[in-house]
């Protein structure tokens, strides 16, 4: 039987830094700006905003964990406009509540934090009970494209590729063990990347649906991910 290779060097892959920052924002579909915001923080004068992603230390690229954590806060930038100081004070507390430096990437976040942050920020931002129930249920549609490990911590993520929904179709999947972590077509091993790069060299549809055996629902889907302007 042949050595088995760690290529990880006995490391978590899902702790390795992997993503630049306009990668990332593409798979989690978050606005570069925002996403440079979130891992780099914000100096405008005297005002400055700590980032509120902790990137590997001594680097400039986002880990697996870091992915998911920008996942999830995607699903409340998208649907409120909210200041990164506030995100930052609430993910403070819940982090002090929790003990967990990286509360977003625990299933204990969802189980025990998402009220706390929810409350926490409803505070900070004054909005109304209607407002704090729609952030709930951004955050919770979120995670529940998030499956963790045994230990409770975030081993895969299903990303948003079109509308956010809480019943979009989990077609994508990234999982830092696999390609690299480079989004793949869930259920297949297939990197969205293949099946967009023979799209590129100007292959039927019908050719790429039959060799990998998919639909084309599932093609559309590789493109959302891999090239979002074109989707």
């Amino acid at each position: 039987m042949g050595r088995i290779i760690d290529i990880y060097r006995g490391k978590d892959p899902r702790i390795l830094p992997r993503y630049s920052i306009a990668e990332a924002a593409q798979y989690v579909r978050v606005p570069v700006t925002t996403l440079a915001t979130w891992v780099r923080g914000r100096a405008a004068g005297t005002l400055h905003a700590e980032p509120v992603i902790l990137l590997p230390s001594s680097s400039r690229l986002l880990s697996f964990q870091n992915l998911v954590e920008a996942h999830v806060l995607g699903s409340i930038r998208r649907h409120h406009g909210v200041p990164l100081q506030r995100v930052r004070k609430a993910l403070t507390f819940v982090q002090k509540k929790l003990a967990q430096p990286h509360p977003l990437i625990t299933a204990r976040f969802e189980t025990d934090g998402v009220d706390l942050f929810v409350d926490e920020l409803g505070k900070l931002l004054n909005v109304s009970q209607d407002g704090q129930v729609a952030i709930r249920a951004a955050l919770q549609a979120s995670l529940r494209r998030v499956e963790h490990d045994a230990d409770g911590l975030a081993a895969r993520l299903f990303p948003f590729v079109c509308t956010g929904d809480a019943d979009e179709p989990k077609s994508i999947v990234v999982d830092p063990r696999i390609s690299f972590g480079r989004p793949i077509l869930a259920k297949t091993g297939i990197p969205a990347s293949t099946v967009v790069g023979r799209l590129k060299a100007g292959e039927p549809l019908e050719s790429i649906v039959s060799d990998y055996g998919i639909t084309l629902e599932q093609v559309t889907d590789a493109i959302r991910c891999a090239l979002p302007a074109a989707a």
